[in-house]
C-alpha cells in the first residue's frame, strides 16, 4: 500500500476532525439530558413522561430525514469540485422537507401519540410539547443539511460552534422558563424551538461564502453542476429507510417501557439519554471516517482508505470502553443528578448493567455508518438496519416478554451488536480487493 499514510499524520488528521464532533455530538444529548434533569427535580414526574414520548416522536419524525446530514456528508467529501452547489441542492431541500413536515403537523400529532401509548393525564402535555416543537421543523432540516456540507469539506470546528451555540442557549432558556418561570414541559418546547431557529442563523453566517459564492455565479437553481441529483436522492432514499428503521426501534423501545407504568417508562428515559450520551460521544470518529473515508474512496485510494477505517475503527473502540468505564464508575453520582425521585432512581439502578454494555456492543455500528456514509454505500447499511430490527430485535423481543423490561432492553442490546456483526461482513465483502477495482467512483459512477 505505498500510499498508506504514516500512523501519527493520519491520528492528527482523524482528531482534528474527531474532537470538535466529539463536544458536538456530546451537547445534543446534553441538551436532552439537562431537559430530563430539571423535569425529573418536579414533583410529579408526568411532565417528565410527556417529554420522553414527545422527544421519541420528534426524534421518529426528524431523524427520517437524517439523511440530509448524513447523505451531504458522504456526498460532500467525494465533491472536488462545484461543492458549493451540492450545498444549494441540500439547503433547498432541507427548508422544503421541513416546512412541509411543520405544515402537515397538526395530522401527525394524534397518530403519533396513539401510537407511543400516550393516554389519559399524558396526552395533553405531549400534545402541547409536540405542538410548540414542530414549529422549528425547517430549521432543524436545513441545518441538517449545512452540518453535513461542513463536515463533508473537513469542517468540523464549525458543526461544534453550531451546537455549544444551540445547546447553551437550550440549556440557558430551560433554566429560566422550567425553573424561573414554572412552564414545565411547554417551557422545555419553547426553549428548544427558538434555539433550533439560532442556530440554524448561525449555520447560514457560516456557510455564507460559499452560499454567497453559489448565488453570484447563477447556480441557485442549478441541479446539473457537480454530484447529479439523481445520484444524491437514490443514497439519501436507502439512508431515509435505515434512519427511519433506526428510529423505529428508539420509538417501540419507549412504547413498550410506557406499558409497564410511568416509573419505568422516566426510568428507561434516563437510561437512554445517558446512553445517547456515550453514543454520541464515540461518534466523533464515525464522523472522521465520513470525511477521511469518503475522500479517499473517491480518489479510489485502497491503501488509505483502508488505514483510515483501521485507524477509525481503534479510535472508536477506546472510546467505547471510556464510556463503559465511566458509566460504572460514576453511576451513584449520575443517578442522583439525574432524578431526585426515589422510585425513579431504583428502578433506573435495577436496569443500569445494561446500559454499561451498550457502548461496547454498538460501538462497531456506529464505525461502520462513518465508512459507509462517506463512500456512499448506503444500500448495505439500509439492509443490515432492516434485518438486525426485523430479524433480531423485535423477534427477540416477543420471545422475551416474559422477563418483563428487562426482555426489552436484552432485544435492544442483541439489536446493536447486530447492526454491527452485519456491517463488518458487509465491508469485508463490498471492500475486498477483487471488488474494489469496479466499485469505486473512477471505475464506477454509480452508487448502491
Amino acid at each position: 500500500m505505498p500510499n498508506t499514510p504514516t500512523a501519527t499524520p493520519l491520528n492528527a488528521k482523524i482528531w482534528s476532525l474527531a474532537w470538535p464532533m466529539i463536544l458536538a455530538n456530546l451537547s445534543v444529548p446534553l441538551l436532552g439530558l439537562v431537559d430530563t434533569a430539571v423535569l425529573g427535580h418536579l414533583a410529579d414526574s408526568s411532565h417528565l413522561s410527556a417529554v420522553a414520548i414527545g422527544a421519541s416522536i420528534l426524534s421518529l419524525c426528524y431523524w427520517t430525514f437524517g439523511f440530509l446530514r448524513m447523505g451531504t456528508t458522504g456526498a460532500s467529501a467525494q465533491s472536488l469540485e462545484h461543492s458549493d452547489s451540492l450545498l444549494i441542492k441540500a439547503l433547498l431541500l432541507g427548508l422544503a422537507l421541513g416546512s412541509a413536515v411543520w405544515l402537515i403537523s397538526p395530522a401527525l400529532r394524534s397518530p403519533g401519540l396513539t401510537l407511543m401509548n400516550a393516554e389519559g393525564h399524558l396526552r395533553p402535555l405531549a400534545d402541547s410539547y409536540l405542538q410548540i416543537r414542530l414549529v422549528s421543523a425547517p430549521a432543524v432540516l436545513a441545518s441538517y443539511a449545512i452540518t453535513g456540507w461542513l463536515l463533508g469539506q473537513q469542517q468540523a470546528r464549525w458543526p461544534l460552534a453550531i451546537a455549544l451555540f444551540t445547546n447553551t442557549l437550550n440549556i440557558f432558556l430551560d433554566l429560566l422558563l422550567i425553573v424561573g418561570l414554572n412552564m414545565a414541559s411547554e417551557g422545555a418546547a419553547i426553549a428548544s424551538a427558538t434555539s433550533e431557529y439560532a442556530g440554524f442563523t448561525l449555520g447560514l453566517y457560516a456557510v455564507r461564502q460559499p452560499l454567497g459564492s453559489a448565488i453570484r455565479r447563477g447556480r441557485l437553481n442549478s441541479l446539473q453542476r457537480g454530484i447529479p441529483m439523481r445520484r444524491l436522492l437514490s443514497a439519501n432514499a436507502q439512508i431515509l429507510v435505515r434512519t427511519a428503521a433506526l428510529l423505529f426501534s428508539f420509538s417501540f423501545f419507549t412504547a413498550q417501557g410506557a406499558k409497564h407504568g410511568e416509573v419505568i417508562l422516566a426510568a428507561n428515559t434516563i437510561l437512554m439519554q445517558l446512553a445517547l450520551a456515550a453514543a454520541y460521544g464515540m461518534d466523533g470518529f464515525a464522523h472522521a471516517a465520513e470525511a477521511l473515508a469518503g475522500r479517499a474512496y473517491k480518489q479510489a485510494d485502497r491503501g488509505v482508505f483502508l488505514e483510515v477505517c483501521k485507524t477509525c475503527g481503534r479510535w472508536s473502540l477506546y472510546s467505547a470502553l471510556a464510556a463503559s468505564l465511566i458509566l460504572a464508575t460514576g453511576k451513584p453520582l449520575i443517578l442522583s443528578l439525574m432524578t431526585s425521585i426515589a422510585d425513579v432512581q431504583a428502578t433506573a439502578n435495577h436496569y443500569y448493567p445494561w446500559l454499561i454494555a451498550l457502548p461496547l456492543l454498538s460501538v462497531a455500528s456506529y464505525c461502520y455508518d462513518g465508512i459507509f456514509i462517506g463512500a456512499l454505500r448506503t444500500g448495505a447499511m439500509q439492509y443490515c438496519m432492516l434485518f438486525s430490527v426485523f430479524v433480531v430485535y423485535l423477534p427477540l423481543w416477543w420471545a422475551c416478554t416474559a422477563w418483563g423490561n428487562h426482555g426489552l432492553w436484552l432485544a435492544f442490546a442483541a439489536f446493536n451488536a447486530t447492526r454491527g456483526l452485519t456491517l463488518a461482513a458487509c465491508f469485508f465483502w463490498l471492500f475486498s480487493e477483487k471488488r474494489w477495482k469496479h466499485s469505486t467512483p473512477s471505475s464506477n459512477t454509480s452508487f448502491r
